[in-house]
């Protein structure tokens, strides 16, 4: 029968461990029989327990130590779903967010700057009866029925907790998610303890476009893009477009990218993008650019891509970052629509190269594309990531939940793919206004009630 939702009470007045109690009008709600003896599901977590009447009606109450069991230190809203087939009585959905590093020496910020992420996160659970709780690699033990994590109720503690019924990977490096213990873990949650993981594993540049490039209807978003894989392949790019652009296959925050441009006869210029800014080097025709980059290209792997002429605002290139995402039905949305203006002197609009945001109706408005084309753009945008998001859930056999999608419109109106995200960063995807759960937080919960059944 379908999940209610409950204030779940810590009861420390119950001294016999394995107690649920429930108010009447609960167990009516939920078809619970007086005599039954359920067992209870948390995450991972099987218990068999006692029944008791509670004094209220609508009293749900846990005892000390089943709560302690659980990971609750206090009241808490949760979902709250019974099977009279198995008798089980399932509270959640637990939701565990593995993240990369932690601070516990910083008790008010012990994720740095994504903390205030993850207290807004468990706000937004609070508000849907889902119980969230953060964990690193180094929180995983050597049996992967309990986790030490942090949960927010307060202020941020350590507990230990059971693997969830939801697992949203988080992890911003890749030899991270490669750890032994990380891939365990993902692979015990669907196999053994009937759960679920989204966003299972970073995407390769040349990866999303070989895939997609396989769907007919999906080639007219692709630049031309190829794997270098030696000098001949970058030899013949050279030959067909003015500007090209070289980009790390496993990348991020445009750091690594390379800028190719024909800027006389025989000239060639070749943009760095650095630490510290852009480093530009001139080279005598074709032969001199695939002279200096040859090193490069052997220890790099490289997607080389056709340049384009993206519309720009004063001279700046503008794209667009779109937030896709699963909604409480498992089906693909829009979330969110950011602009994204590279900074002065720069060619990529990532925030960390000095890009800045801006509402998308508004950057178009004040962009140079041609005013018939500015009406349709944002519906466009929008058409395009969704066929890009579904193309890559049918096309690439890993789940993802969520997509952060970047795209390019030209002067000439028409949508271009630059990148796919599988790890969207939550400060760029989501509309500029503070002080609120954003729609991108709650669709997350809201997905993960409809992995978890809840």
């Amino acid at each position: 029968m379908p999940a209610r939702k409950f204030h779940v009470q810590v009861g420390p007045d119950l001294t016999e461990d394995h107690v649920l109690m429930l108010g009447e009008a609960v167990m009516k709600r939920l078809r619970i029989p007086s005599r039954s003896q359920p067992v209870l599901r948390f995450g991972a977590l099987r218990l068999p327990v006692r029944i008791a009447k509670a004094p209220k009606r609508d009293c749900v109450r846990v005892s000390q130590g089943l709560a302690q069991k659980m990971g609750l230190f206090a009241d808490c809203p949760l979902r709250v779903r019974h099977r009279p087939e198995t008798g089980e009585i399932a509270f959640g959905p637990l939701i565990g967010v593995l993240i990369s590093r932690d601070y516990p020496a910083l008790r008010d910020r012990p994720f740095g700057s994504i903390t205030a992420f993850c207290q807004e996160l468990t706000a937004a659970c609070r508000q849907q009866g889902a119980y969230v709780y953060f964990f690193t690699p180094r929180g995983i033990g050597s049996s992967p029925e309990t986790i030490e994590g942090w949960i927010y109720s307060g202020g941020w503690r350590q507990v230990r907790v059971p693997a969830p019924d939801v697992l949203n990977n988080r992890l911003t490096r890749r030899s991270l998610e490669n750890q032994a213990n990380v891939q365990s873990l993902m692979r015990e949650i669907k196999n053994r303890f009937g759960g679920h993981v989204f966003n299972e594993k970073f995407l390769d540049k040349t990866e999303v476009f070989a895939a997609l490039g396989g769907d007919d209807s999906l080639r007219r978003y692709l630049p031309e893009s190829h794997a270098v894989s030696g000098l001949a392949t970058l030899r013949n790019m050279l030959r067909k477009y003015p500007v090209l652009f070289l980009k790390p296959t496993r990348g991020s925050l445009g750091v690594g990218i390379i800028r190719l441009a024909k800027t006389g006869p025989q000239r060639w210029t070749a943009s760095f993008t650095t630490a510290s800014g852009i480093r530009t080097a001139a080279y005598p025709g074709p032969n001199g650019v695939l002279h200096a980059l040859a090193g490069k290209i052997k220890s790099v792997r490289y997607l080389v891509q056709q340049g384009l002429n993206l519309i720009s605002i004063a001279g700046r290139p503008v794209d667009f970052r779109v937030l896709t995402q699963k909604n409480r039905y498992g089906q693909w949305t829009v979330t969110s629509t950011v602009a994204r203006i590279a900074g002065g002197q720069h060619y990529v609009s990532n925030v960390a190269r000095g890009g800045t945001l801006a509402p998308a109706r508004s950057a178009i408005a004040r962009s140079n594309l041609p005013p018939a084309c500015k009406g349709p753009a944002i519906l466009s945008l929008r058409r395009a990531a969704l066929d890009i998001a579904r193309g890559i859930d049918s096309r690439i056999p890993y789940h993802f939940g969520e997509l952060g999608i970047d795209l390019g419109i030209d002067t000439k109106g028409r949508v271009w793919l630059l990148e796919v995200n599988s790890k969207p960063s939550k400060n760029e995807n989501t509309s500029l206004r503070e002080g609120r759960i954003r729609p991108s937080v709650r669709m997350m919960v809201q997905y993960a009630c409809h992995l978890s059944g809840f």
